[in-house]
């Protein structure tokens, strides 16, 4: 595999880093919290990163690469995970949103950095911008509901 091969499936990898662990912080957060509809926004919003994933990886086996991601466990999200499990033992949704919006803000500025990246094959700048606007739509409408459970 060639340096640009390897680079961009650096980025690959980070993305599904990404995408992983934001559908970790949205199962955990379907798992536990109270309110039906949020429920079922979260259990939705782990499928779709879940698929995500797997579209990521497709990219990467097009590179002539195998991805091995699962999630960073270490990472912005995963600190959000902590502060979510916190937040629901209290059955504070009002944080649980604000850790998911904060995730979402990660998510989209790894996205649009992967953007930037000029060695994305229009394929794969075809998926990652069609995965980034759904992100960010989900990052807009998480901060809506934040502020909403706030007032």
């Amino acid at each position: 595999m060639n340096a640009s091969a390897q680079t961009t499936a650096s980025v690959l990898e980070s993305l599904i880093e990404t995408v992983r662990d934001s559908q970790e912080l949205f199962g955990s957060a379907a798992e536990d919290v109270k309110n039906p509809a949020f429920k079922r926004l979260f259990e939705e919003l782990a499928v779709q990163r879940r698929e995500y994933a797997g579209e990521l990886q497709l990219l990467v086996a097009d590179l002539g690469k195998e991805s091995h991601v699962t999630s960073s466990v270490g990472g912005a999200i995963h600190r959000g995970w902590m502060d979510i499990k916190a937040a629901l033992a209290k059955g504070d949704e009002h944080t649980v949103l604000t850790e998911c919006e904060r995730g979402e803000d990660y998510a989209v500025t790894e996205y649009r950095d992967a953007l930037e990246n000029a060695d994305l094959s229009p394929r794969m700048r075809e998926v990652i911008d069609s995965q980034f606007q759904s992100i960010h739509a989900s990052h807009e409408r998480m901060r809506r509901l934040r502020d909403l459970l706030k007032t």
